[in-house]
């Protein structure tokens, strides 16, 4: 039984945020040219030009904010040298006023661009960060579509890439002797030691979930990998975390087997309709079992060949808009059941793109299984002996 990439699937992945572009040579000496125009001629109808040379000041300033380090010393050199003209055509001023003004324009200038050295340092260690966690989530995460004997798999995974706020969400499929093994996931708190937890459990169900006969142990050897990087993170001073996981059995019967340590419950979209196919509570997240009164148990719900299950991370339901309201997933999913699965994933992030007003604020995970045909069967009892549809769960 294998696992691969479809050919013919596209993944559907929205447009990464950006960072700001540089200010253009031609801005900046637009603004330099222009400004000076400016107050030469007040300066010619007020007759004090020298009074307000120094406005040119400004300008640094402002090119440190957008501009490299060449133009902000340009852009300071230029304002020094009319600020310096200036003060040769001011007869009124005295020596001292006149180095004050000098003094002043450098000082200020000077500052001007250890600013933008500053900035620019700053955006490429930023720069640097953003390009090492891409680069571990590539590692971490198979592109879509990801298709096994019983699945097509499409779906999106868009990071924030935003300096610290890298999260750990993370996903995967595996082909395993007892069924299609669905994992998504996301680790409590952002940054690279998130991601660092989020390998932690991603490595533990790549392995389980070939190894474990039952859903039951595969999510009992995720609960352990969890503990174990807790353990090792408390050795070198950082924070435990737990992780929110939605793991599923799906095989050649025509229900599945799904556990749910905290996450976003999945929902089936059939008909133009889309309702949520777990019934019980969900169980207490990854890394948390010694608080739950009772363990984990198998729910099972129904996901006939005409369905599409939809999974994601609290980055889709948690997406808020200007006003504060949260993306209304069920509500919205509903007209869904009519597309084609491969470009759900493209429709709910341009949707939630302007549900947001924007880029989403948050890490964003989405996948979208539909059967493969030909892999419906009769019911098949569980290994778990887990709860049906409609029993109490967790």
């Amino acid at each position: 039984m294998g696992t691969s990439r479809d050919p013919d699937g596209a993944a559907a992945v929205g447009g990464r945020s950006r960072p700001t572009p540089p200010l253009r040579w031609s801005v900046m000496l637009g603004w330099l040219v222009g400004l000076t125009a400016v107050l030469a001629v007040v300066g010619v109808f007020l007759g004090r030009e020298t009074r307000l040379a120094p406005f040119l000041v400004v300008v640094p300033a402002l090119v440190a904010g957008r501009g490299t380090v060449r133009q902000t010393a340009v852009a300071s050199g230029w304002a020094t040298a009319m600020i310096v003209g200036a003060l040769f055509d001011a007869a009124e001023d005295t020596v001292g006023d006149a180095v004050a003004t000098v003094v002043f324009t450098v000082v200020f200038n000077g500052l001007s661009v250890a600013r933008a050295a500053q900035r620019v340092r700053k955006e490429g260690e930023i720069a640097r960060l953003r390009s090492a966690a891409a680069a571990l989530q590539r590692q971490l995460l198979r592109p879509f579509p990801l298709v096994t004997d019983h699945l097509l798999v499409h779906g999106l995974y868009q990071p924030v890439e935003e300096d610290s706020r890298v999260g750990g969400d993370v996903y995967e499929v595996v082909a395993s002797p007892y069924g299609s093994r669905v994992f998504i996931a996301d680790v409590q708190g952002k940054g690279l030691p998130a991601i660092s937890a989020a390998f932690a459990v991603l490595s533990a169900f790549r392995e389980a979930a070939v190894s474990e006969p039952t859903l039951t142990g595969v999510v009992d050897a995720l609960e352990e990998a969890v503990l174990r990087h807790n353990s090792f993170a408390a050795q070198v001073g950082e924070r435990e975390r737990f992780v929110t996981a939605l793991v599923l059995n799906v095989d050649a019967g025509d229900e599945v087997q799904a556990i749910n340590c905290g996450h976003v419950a999945p929902l089936l979209l059939e008909d133009e309709r889309a309702a949520p196919v777990l019934r019980g509570e969900p169980c207490v997240p990854l890394g948390l079992d010694a608080l739950a009164p009772e363990p984990r148990t198998v729910e099972w719900f129904g996901f006939p060949s005409a369905g599409t299950l939809l999974l994601c991370t609290d980055g889709v339901t948690e997406a808020r808009d200007p006003s504060g309201a949260f993306y209304p997933l069920e509500q919205r999913a509903a007209g869904w059941g009519g597309i084609r699965a491969g470009d759900v994933p493209a429709t709910v992030y341009r949707d939630l793109r302007r549900h947001a007003a924007g880029t989403p604020t948050d890490d964003t995970a989405l996948l979208v299984l539909r059967r493969r045909a030909g892999t419906d069967g009769g019911p098949r009892a569980g290994a778990d002996g887990g709860l049906r549809a409609g029993a109490d769960g967790c």
